[in-house]
């Protein structure tokens, strides 16, 4: 197997931006890679609070990844950032805003739902979460970055596609129950694979995040793709989010990657609100014996031991499955249901969580 973006991320992460505490990676520093064949092409986006810090990192950079295997050549160019201090020391500078926060000005909380791994119904997650946080009186909007498999637009029952104004912006679809919706599944045939690349998809996110009118939103929810790639660490990198919803089953194998999902987030200082735990136990309607299909309490041990809330259950009712694919959502079709009530708390406690701070 040949060189990696991967590959490269990772060396980058151990390399300190000078002054500071955190790494290029963490610190959003890397705004553009690409790597052919043997050759790497990097854009980096520093601070230089004095002269010769920037041609040091540079050589520094082009040092390390020289020594990679299989890397023959490095092209590095670095975008110089003077930071605006007050005051006698850059220690004392306010946090700067992060790369696409002039792209959605309107909006006031950003909120990930993620997922270590394919299959926990992250999207279901994300899509009832969005219709309950709009039951409870607030402005939403559900941006489906899920590039390599969108599902929003049939899911929360928007498939019209949106419209455009002569300024090339785009209105996203307004869904039953007050939710703005975009997602890549109006852009991409259903059939078609999307074969790309990692600074393909960060270009087409950027266009997607600043393209879209959302106007004024208390709430935009991102179904970001399953796991730690490409579309979560550029999203992390350039938005200010104000939090991220882990979505897990009790299964160890689905555990095991809700950790690294949540150690990415933590890595590139971005709150983790808390684990919820879906499909967690199916009761029958005709005994209300209650059967634990992936295991039991996986969720709130691994919230536990890692230091994070656990929100709560939601259990197995094929009324889900059902409303997803005829886009008739639980939370709107039957809001008072065991699964639409866990919806429902699972909202008033990102609320909780999200405008503390």
């Amino acid at each position: 197997m040949g060189l990696t973006e991967q590959d490269i991320l990772r060396k980058l992460s151990t390399i300190p931006i000078p002054g500071g505490s955190r790494d290029l990676v963490a610190a959003g520093a890397v705004r553009q890679l690409e790597v052919d064949g043997e050759r790497v092409r990097l854009l980096l986006a520093v601070e230089a609070a004095r002269p010769g810090i920037a041609d040091s990192l540079r050589g520094e950079v082009e040092r390390q990844l020289r020594a990679l295997p299989g890397v023959a050549d490095v092209e590095v160019t670095l975008q110089t950032l003077l930071a605006t201090v007050q005051g006698p020391s850059p220690a004392h500078a306010a946090p700067q805003p992060r790369g696409w926060a002039h792209l959605i000005p309107g909006v006031e909380r950003v909120v990930a739902v993620a997922s270590g791994k394919g299959g926990v119904g992250k999207s279901t997650v994300a899509a009832n979460l969005a219709l309950a946080l709009a039951r409870r009186g607030q402005r939403v909007g559900l941006l489906d970055a899920d590039i390599y498999g969108p599902s929003q637009q049939l899911m929360m029952g928007a498939d019209e596609g949106p419209t455009g104004d002569a300024s090339g912006k785009i209105h996203p679809v307004d869904a039953p129950g007050g939710v703005k919706v975009m997602s890549f599944g109006y852009i991409v045939d259903a059939d078609q694979p999307v074969i790309w690349r990692g600074p393909m998809l960060q270009k087409a996110l950027e266009q997607f995040v600043g393209d879209v009118l959302w106007g004024e939103l208390d709430y935009l929810v991102v179904d970001l793709p399953p796991g730690t790639g490409d579309v979560a660490l550029t999203l992390c990198q350039n938005v200010p989010l104000a939090g991220a919803l882990i979505v897990t089953t009790a299964q160890d194998v689905a555990l095991i990657d809700a950790r690294k999902s949540l150690h990415m987030f933590r890595k590139l200082d971005v709150p983790v609100l808390g684990i919820v735990e879906n499909m967690s136990h199916y009761t029958c309607p005709e005994c209300g014996h209650v059967e634990h299909v992936f295991g039991s309490g996986g969720g709130r041990r691994t919230a536990d031991a890692l230091g994070v809330p656990f929100l709560g259950e939601i259990p197995i009712d094929p009324a889900v499955a059902a409303g997803g694919d005829t886009g008739q959502p639980v939370v709107l079709e039957r809001p008072q249901s065991p699964v639409g009530r866990a919806f429902t708390a699972l909202a008033e406690s990102i609320l909780e969580r999200a405008e503390r701070g």
